[in-house]
């Protein structure tokens, strides 16, 4: 059982998480189980997503569909098989990314354009597929993942940090369009937090003394502290919250 609120909300309601195979998207998934919602995600790595099944409380009301969101067939091919599966979409978490580094020099057109594809038009795309559900429900959320790391100037990460910019457009613009529908839209930042994948590529001692040196808060972030924002913003505890991008960075920023 992970630690944290508990949101009556949440209970029996269907969830959909893209990339929730692993990292920050994994201990989403784990806490939506762990209310007692039913929970589809999708994710290209069957592998790390059987893993995860297998782990998973048994009795949970959870669905796995395999899934490059690159492909946008594909993606609404897979968010018709959560519904088929689980009922109805009434909470969307637009996880999935790839902060892959990348010089300015090693860019081509077409990099630039799967870049997108990896981290923010899908996004849109996933929100399309699960709008219908949602305005038949009478009300739903929307939780984009953003990053910090556009807000902070990264480099090394052009398209990255491009792509996650426009996410506080786009969860703007979804958000104006949708709130008469009873539709709340937000999106979280989240400073760098440490799942493995990070650990394993990005993470040295020098990186590490420099974060605790910049955040106001003197520890490292984990994916269960983005998880229970993101319980917060699905929940009806947070029916006054739409429009708005929320900065997770421990004071970094």
């Amino acid at each position: 059982m992970a630690e944290g609120a508990i949101y009556p909300s949440l209970k029996g309601r269907t969830v959909l998480v893209t990339g929730g195979a692993s990292g920050i998207g994994e201990s989403i998934v784990r806490h939506f189980v762990d209310q007692g919602s039913r929970v589809g995600f999708l994710d290209m790595d069957g592998k790390a997503a059987k893993a995860l099944l297998a782990d998973l409380p048994k009795g949970a009301r959870v669905h796995f569909e395999k899934c490059d969101l690159r492909d946008i067939d594909a993606l609404r091919r897979a968010v018709d098989g959560v519904r088929k599966a689980l009922g109805p979409i009434t909470v969307l978490v637009n996880n999935a990314a790839r902060d892959d580094r990348h010089s300015i020099e090693s860019v081509t057109p077409e990099y630039w354009d799967e870049r997108f594809a990896a981290n923010l038009k899908h996004q849109f795309f996933c929100a399309q597929a699960v709008i219908p559900d949602m305005e038949k429900a009478g009300g739903g959320a929307i939780v984009n993942m953003g990053s910090v790391s556009w807000v902070i100037g990264q480099g090394n990460m052009p398209c990255y940090t491009t792509a996650k910019s426009a996410i506080q457009g786009l969860t703007r613009a979804l958000a104006r369009d949708l709130g008469p529908k009873n539709i709340r839209v937000n999106s979280i930042l989240p400073g760098w937090i440490m799942t493995q994948r990070q650990i394993d590529l990005w993470l040295t001692p020098e990186g590490e003394q420099e974060l605790m040196t910049r955040q106001c808060v003197k520890r490292k972030l984990m994916p269960a502290d983005i998880a229970r924002m993101v319980l917060f913003f699905a929940s009806d505890d947070s029916g006054v919250c739409s429009n708005q991008n929320y900065i997770a960075d421990g004071g970094w920023v």
